[in-house]
């Protein structure tokens, strides 16, 4: 019984898809003509080097503001110990 509902799963899936397919076919040439009609064109998607390049800029971003806050941390707490040696 439970393989029926794993081949009815398939099946469904596969017909999901081929209708997305299916409707994408048919809709781009309105998206176009619309497009056309508004003067606003496409964007095309960026690029696998691209968004390579995006998310090396965002880790860079993130290990610069770890390593200032790792800074500041040491900072106080040389400015605590200080502190303390002089009491």
């Amino acid at each position: 019984m439970a393989s029926h509902f794993e081949d009815a799963r398939y099946y469904m899936g596969r017909a999901v898809d081929h209708a997305k397919a299916g409707i994408k076919e048919e809709v781009e040439p309105l998206e176009e003509r619309v497009r056309e009609l508004t003067g606003r064109e496409k964007e095309p998607e960026p690029s696998r080097l691209e968004k390579l390049q995006a998310d090396l800029k965002e880790l860079e971003e993130r290990a610069e503001g770890e390593a200032r806050e790792a800074v500041q941390n040491a900072r106080e707490r040389v400015t605590a110990y200080r502190e303390q040696r002089q009491d």
